[in-house]
């Protein structure tokens, strides 16, 4: 697992022992970003469920002006910080339960949500973004999830919605309207 591109490309990064966390593969990540490629640099980005931090570590490696790193597990927040020390990069890294985080109102412009499979995580914390409205307008929302997850209807009045598949992951976009 390395970082794609920008000042941190190639930094190799640390994955976990384990089987509780899931990195993005590398082929998902580089068509994330993409996908979000002219809307990285300068913004204010989450990356909730962070695991080892990679999706926003590309982001600031790509000129994200900050990113913030959630997670409730302990060992996920050593990786990350890990990850950000190898790369050369700080950023605030938060260890607590991701849903609650999103309660503080903080404003992002790139939201990256990426959480444990089957849980439910998904769908929950897309309505959590809009509920609290942290998502910025013109800002983005990516949620990685299986294809079969059923994620809430985005109202049009909030934004537009794209889905994008790749194998076993499904990546849906949300794009929030500038009014």
């Amino acid at each position: 697992m390395r970082v794609i591109t920008g000042t941190c490309r190639g930094r190799k990064l640390l994955e976990p022992a384990g089987m509780d966390v899931r990195p993005t593969t590398d082929q998902v990540k580089e068509a994330l970003f993409n996908i979000v490629q002219f809307d990285v640099e300068g913004r204010k980005a989450l990356d909730l469920f962070a695991g080892t931090g990679q999706l926003g570590i590309e982001a600031l490696s790509r000129g994200a002006a900050e990113c913030v790193f959630v997670d409730s597990a302990r060992d996920s927040v050593r990786l990350v910080q890990e990850n950000l020390r190898r790369c050369g990069l700080a950023a605030r890294v938060i260890q607590c339960d991701a849903l609650g985080f999103l309660r503080t109102r903080e404003k992002f412009d790139l939201i990256f949500l990426d959480p444990p499979y089957g849980t439910g995580l998904d769908a929950e914390a897309m309505e959590a973004v809009k509920e609290f409205d942290i998502l910025s307008k013109g800002g983005i929302m990516v949620c990685e999830s299986r294809p079969e997850a059923v994620l809430p209807e985005i109202p049009a009045e909030y934004g537009s919605t794209r889905t994008y598949r790749y194998g076993k992951i499904k990546l849906t976009v949300v794009t929030r309207s500038v009014d």
